[in-house]
């Protein structure tokens, strides 16, 4: 079957350049492509014996890595997958539950998610019915507490977890929504009859009120202040950042980095309008508080993560310049890239030195690592 990654995933819809600008391109790219070679390689001889990668008992994680090596660009699509791959996809499909959900020690949200994209990103048809049940579990997920089909509670709209019954939050509602937008294809065409649909309407009420943004967030908390106008936390309830007094004396949840990425994401997917002022505001944010030194908010926690959503989330929302708080524009894939390669280690991985979110696992930010190269690569002119 034709390979049907994801274009959403990928590119986006950025206009391909004439060839002297490609060109210029040209050396970073090899660079890159040499990166995820090495980086795909130490985390080829990560398998473990029954087809599955770290734990066994967190199905993302191999999703992860199978997504890492099969979109590495030194892959011939050509050809069927490699053994090794072959391996991890069986071993992950036998890990799907009568309820659809790909999951062993709960999380279900956040494994069914990981793989649905992974399964995607190989192309393969035979894996559509897996795909297709696993939707449904996200779907499943999906919350409405209170008066039916009205976001009369602040987590309407929003997922979880699946194994976690307090609240939603905007890291497990991205990381759904990714994956049914990567699988729409499948189920658009009827070939698997009548198929449950997320209430992307919903969704979209629930992001917002993961924003700050006091004109369309209607969550006592939102707050315009300088900083944290437009950026996105956690859930509408707490913010990983922590809070802070702002100016008028009421306390604010502080926006930080990685989640701002996710909402700008979630934005796309939802297939909310560019020109939507909840859209304009996030990349003003993101744009004024742009660093790679850390997650802004957060410092080196979960940093790793960071570049991977700046990498998707710049890409999908069709930003190759950006422009900083200083007037200065900068190509932001440059930079990011120059970082990465900086800081990969002798034997092809990446660690995160701060430990928190599972980040001192080098097999899993190696996957976030590739990932995020190999959708820089993808971005570039041919």
């Amino acid at each position: 079957m034709k390979l049907l990654i994801p274009a959403i995933l990928l590119t986006a819809t950025i206009a391909r350049s004439a060839p002297a600008k490609a060109d210029q391109f040209e050396s970073i790219k090899q660079e890159i492509r040499q990166s995820i070679a090495r980086g795909n390689k130490w985390l080829s001889t990560k398998q473990n014996d029954d087809g599955s990668w770290d734990d066994g008992q967190l199905p993302a994680i191999t999703g992860l890595v199978l997504h890492a090596l099969v979109r590495d660009p030194n892959l011939d699509k050509s050809k069927p997958l490699p053994a090794k791959l072959e391996k991890g996809y069986t071993w992950l499909l036998a890990q799907q539950k009568d309820d659809g959900g790909i999951y062993n020690r709960g999380l279900s949200v956040y494994n069914t998610a990981a793989s649905i994209t992974s399964l995607m990103a190989a192309g393969r048809e035979d894996f559509e019915p897996a795909v297709v049940k696993a939707r449904k579990h996200l779907i499943d997920n999906q919350w409405d507490l209170g008066q039916t089909k009205e976001t009369d509670n602040a987590n309407d709209g929003g997922i979880g977890y699946g194994s976690d019954n307090t609240h939603t939050d905007l890291s497990n509602t991205y990381l759904a929504l990714e994956a049914l937008a990567a699988s729409e294809q499948v189920v658009q065409d009827g070939k698997y009859g009548d198929q449950p649909q997320l209430d992307w309407q919903a969704a979209i009420t629930f992001i917002s009120r993961c924003q700050n943004l006091e004109e369309t967030n209607d969550q006592e908390f939102a707050s315009n202040d300088e900083k944290n106008k437009g950026g996105f936390i956690y859930s509408p309830f707490a913010s990983k950042a922590g809070e802070e007094q702002s100016a008028d004396g009421r306390t604010a949840l502080r926006s930080y980095g990685s989640m701002s990425y996710a909402g700008l994401l979630s934005m796309v997917y939802a297939k909310v309008s560019p020109t939507d002022p909840r859209v304009v505001a996030v990349k003003e944010w993101l744009a004024n508080n742009f660093t790679l030194a850390e997650n802004p908010g957060m410092g080196a926690q979960g940093l790793y993560y960071y570049y991977q959503l700046m990498a998707k989330g710049l890409t999908a929302a069709n930003v190759t310049e950006l422009q900083l708080a200083d007037g200065k524009k900068i190509d932001w894939r440059n930079q990011l890239a120059d970082k990465i390669l900086a800081t990969q280690r002798e034997n092809g991985s990446w660690i995160n030195e701060n430990g928190r979110w599972m980040e001192s696992n080098p097999v899993l930010v190696t996957s976030y690592t590739v990932l995020a190269l190999e959708q820089i690569l993808a971005s570039f002119p041919n």
